[in-house]
Parts: C-alpha cells; structure tokens; sequence
C-alpha cells in the first residue's frame, strides 16, 4: 500500500526470524524488498488505487500490463512477489473476475503472509459485508498489535467503504477521517468524495431506505434520481401525485410540463424560445438544473409564482454573480436559492452552474427546501 512508513525494508529483527524459520526454502530468495521495488510497488498501487472510481477499460488494461512486466521481473524476493499477487487479485476483483482473484490471494498467502495487500485483498473478497467489517475490526486490532508488516490505515479504509454500504455514515466517515493524514495523498483523492458524502448523510441513518442510500452515494446524478429522491424522502411532489403511486417517466412529464424542470440547462439562456430538444430522464443534473428545479419547486409548494421573477425586480441592471448574467433564464432560481441558503457559490464568488450535483449534496438540498 501507498504509506511512507510501509516503504522501508522489513526490520532487522523480523528477517532474521523468517530465516531461522525457514532458511533451506528460502536460500535462493531475498527476503526483503529493495527501495526500488517498493517503487515499483508504490506505481502499480498509483495505477490501481484510482480504478475503485473510474474502472475504465483502458485503465484497467495498463494496470493489467504493468502487473504482468512486475511478475516477470527477474527479482527473486517472497515479499515482493507476494505483494504484487495481492494487487494482481485486487485488479481481478475489478474486472469481476473473483476466481482469479482468490487464486491471487492463495498465492500471496503462500509467498508472504503477512502482507496487508494481502489481507486488503481477503476482505474484500468477503461479500457479506457484516462479515467483512469483521475482518476489517480484526485486521485493525492485529496491525495494532503488530502481526501484520506495516501500518492498519489501509485497513481503515476498507473499513469506511464497508460501513458505508452497511449506511452507517457516521462511522464511515469517522473510519475515512482517522486514515487519511496518514496514507499517500491519493487515497483521499479517491475516496475523499464517499468521505463527504458520508459526512453529509450522518444525521439520515434512520428511515434511509436502499433506494435513497444508493443514489445518495453517486458522484452525479439524473433527473431520475432526483424525483426518486423528492418522491421517496419528501412531501415535495404531492401537488403533482395527490397521493397516487406514479412512476418517476409519470414524474418527470409532469414536472417538464410545469417547467419544474428545465428544457435546457445551459446558464447563459435568456429563454427556451427555440430550444427544440426535450430533457430526458437520464440526463446528468447540472447545478443550473438543480437551482431551477428547488426555487421553482419551492415557488410551487408556497403557491407563490412571484417568487419566479424576485430577483429580476431587485436586480434591474446587473447581477451580483459574476458568473450568471443579468438576463439569464436561471437568475431568480440562483439568487433565490443562495439567498435561502439552498445552495451556496462553491468559490464565494461564483454559482458554477455548469458543475455537477453529488446525490448525497442534492439529498440535503432537498430536506432543507422541506
């Protein structure tokens, strides 16, 4: 794993235990990992680490190739090698391949047991996840302890990714808090975003249902999501459904046709005059989008169309955002959504209307319409 305390070679005191173990089997091996493996080591984590985001075919390609240049490398080191099996397991796992992947563990097992690539790898081919924080509560108190070669963040980590599928946001968030300052920058650039959406989501445990809990995880959302989000955790929709169990297509139409939703999401529009696509229901929601659909859907629920053109009114020549023009179809829903604090200006400056909408930020956005 990435750590600047697991890149140095093992003590002293822990190879001269491995060799008195078992020096006739291992004559032929080094048993430690020079500065330049763990180099090698630390670039394949680099390539690897990222894919639990984006596992794009391409990416996973090189990571596949850059595995299979390291187990045909000429280094005759049990720690090494059973390192690189655990990586190579763990990118399996990632191509859904999980029979390769528990041949890779076997085998890190057998070169180097007491790797935490390896026991990364274990746990994560534990499907139950009660099951699996177990192994994750396990492997935090035995690093403590000292029976594994290195540092148990690692381990916190996949701990925070389990108690996030098991909604327990709170404790996902604090797992995610207590490995990060002491793990390579890159871990919180992968996981920073489930570390946040964590965050947001720790007071909505109770009464979260499966639904709610699996958009709210989405690093963007659509317009589908949104409607299941407002029918299944809010009143919001009721003036449209009265009641009625109606589908989100039903939804959506309904909210297009109210211009609830927006035709386009494009900031710098005066009007829709001429816009001839329709927005469909997998759309990607745009912070524009999201802006419209709560002041017009706040404007709706208050029965108070006036709402609608507030801001047009106070700000007659010039706006107070710089990024969003004067006579742009999105200004009242922006200003009115910053003045009620339903959204705020990512940089205290500017809405940023073309950026995305995380599902567990717009989840928030909608209990504080509510």
């Amino acid at each position: 794993m990435i750590n600047s305390k697991n890149r140095f070679s093992l003590p002293v005191f822990i190879i001269a235990a491995v060799i008195l173990a078992g020096c006739q089997s291992l004559q032929s091996d080094r048993l430690y990992t020079s500065s330049a493996d763990e180099a090698q080591l630390a670039g394949l984590a680099e390539i690897i680490i990222p894919l639990d985001n984006n596992p794009a075919r391409n990416e996973i390609t090189a990571a596949r190739k850059k595995v299979a240049e390291l187990e045909k490398s000429k280094v005759k080191d049990r720690n090494f090698e059973g390192r690189v099996a655990a990586w190579s397991g763990r990118l399996y796992l990632i191509e859904g391949k999980q029979r390769e992947a528990a041949a890779q563990l076997k085998k890190a097992d057998s070169l180097y047991p007491g790797s935490v690539e390896g026991r990364v790898l274990a746990i994560r081919l534990e499907k139950d996840p009660e099951k699996r924080k177990e192994l994750c509560e396990t492997s935090i108190r035995e690093a403590r302890g000292g029976s594994f070669f290195g540092q148990f963040n690692e381990f916190n980590i996949e701990l925070a990714r389990t108690e996030l599928e098991l909604q327990s946001y709170r404790e996902a968030a604090a797992a995610f808090d207590s490995a990060f300052p002491h793990l390579d920058p890159i871990y919180r650039n992968v996981y920073g975003e489930a570390r946040n959406s964590a965050w947001q989501l720790r007071n909505l445990e109770s009464g979260t249902s499966p639904k709610t809990a699996s958009v709210a995880q989405k690093r963007t959302i659509a317009w589908d999501d949104v409607i299941e989000l407002s029918k299944n955790e809010t009143q919001l929709l009721r003036f449209l459904s009265g009641g009625r169990n109606m589908s989100n297509a039903e939804l959506f139409k309904a909210l297009v046709e109210r211009s609830i939703i927006p035709r386009s999401q494009d900031i710098t529009l005066a009007d829709f005059n001429g816009i001839r696509l329709s927005p469909a229901l997998q759309d990607i929601v745009l912070r524009s989008g999201a802006a419209w659909y709560i002041w017009h859907l706040y404007a709706e629920n208050r029965a108070d169309r006036g709402l609608l053109t507030r801001y047009s009114s106070r700000y007659p020549d010039r706006s107070p955002i710089p990024d969003i023009i004067r006579n742009s179809a999105f200004f009242d829903a922006v200003l009115g959504c910053i003045e009620r604090e339903f959204m705020s200006l990512p940089d205290g400056r500017n809405f940023n209307g073309a950026g995305t909408v995380a599902g567990a930020e717009f989840l928030i956005l909608l209990k504080k319409l509510e």
